[in-house]
């Protein structure tokens, strides 16, 4: 697939587009690319959704000058593309693109027909001290973040991807660091990890599209996963949880097939021809 762009705000956003039917929109996370969705994408595509998998602002293929990059800039981003699309879509939001993905389909509910969270910083959060007492896999998750933010360090940030992978990694795990450490701007990681979901979390009770939260059972950005999807879907009005086994706070590529499988029948449901 070629690369496409969106001139937006002074800026261009990178993406790829790949597939017929209905528009399905993958969003990442901070300090990753369009290619976090490489395992997820064709099976959407197979499904027949046409897929575009973009590069958030400051990442990837996409320009890197931007003045600020809050969740409401990065959905912003998404409505102007899925305007330039021909929406509306489904907006797949990853961790910090959750909380743009929220964001959007309340202020663009035309244009979001519904939306899949994935890991999702979508609300304001709070320091659980007795989770990060017990549990150490929560607590080195928790400084991992904390020191790439405080340190911009590309080294510290590979350790928290390894940390945030348990257990199961993608076979090509090595070759895609590799790749990701030539497009990352740890500046705009550090802006992104120290920007707190508050303008998310006033839209969250806002959102009328659906919403399918999808959380890895061993994310360790949170002491309780479930605890934190259950809780965005209870302030949403239609929102529903899939827990996945296993996975850490990359699903999406650790187990592309299962959340495929909790995927299709969410987006058959709220899509059309």
């Amino acid at each position: 697939m070629s690369i496409s762009y969106l001139e937006h705000e002074g800026g261009r956003i990178a993406y790829e587009i790949d597939g017929d039917g209905p528009l399905v929109v993958l969003a990442h996370g901070m300090g990753d690319s369009r290619k976090a969705f490489r395992f997820l994408a064709p099976k959407l595509v197979a499904a027949g959704y046409r897929v575009a998998s973009v590069d958030l602002r400051g990442h990837g293929d996409s320009s890197t000058t931007w003045a600020s990059y809050t969740r409401t800039d990065i959905a912003n981003d998404l409505v102007a593309l899925i305007r330039e699309l021909g929406g509306p879509a489904v907006v797949v939001g990853h961790s910090f693109a959750g909380g743009s993905a929220t964001i959007a389909a309340v202020d663009a509910p035309e244009l979001v027909a519904a939306v899949v969270l994935v890991g999702p910083f979508t609300r304001a959060q709070k320091t659980d001290f007795g989770a990060l007492l017990r549990d150490g896999h929560h607590r080195r998750g928790i400084m991992l973040l904390m020191a790439t933010a405080a340190l911009r360090s590309v080294k510290l940030w590979k350790k928290y991807l390894d940390h945030a992978y348990p257990g199961r990694k993608p076979a090509d795990w090595q070759a895609y660091l590799s790749t990701l450490e030539t497009t990352l701007h740890m500046d705009v990681v550090a802006k992104m990890g120290m920007n707190p979901p508050v303008d998310a979390g006033r839209k969250l009770p806002l959102l009328k599209a659906p919403a399918l939260v999808v959380m890895g059972d061993r994310d360790p950005d949170w002491g309780d996963p479930r605890a934190e999807a259950e809780g965005i879907v209870a302030e949403t009005p239609a929102g529903t949880v899939a827990m996945i086994p296993g996975a850490g706070h990359y699903p999406h590529a650790q187990y592309p097939d299962e959340v495929a499988d909790v995927m299709l029948p969410f987006l058959a449901e709220h899509t059309r021809g």
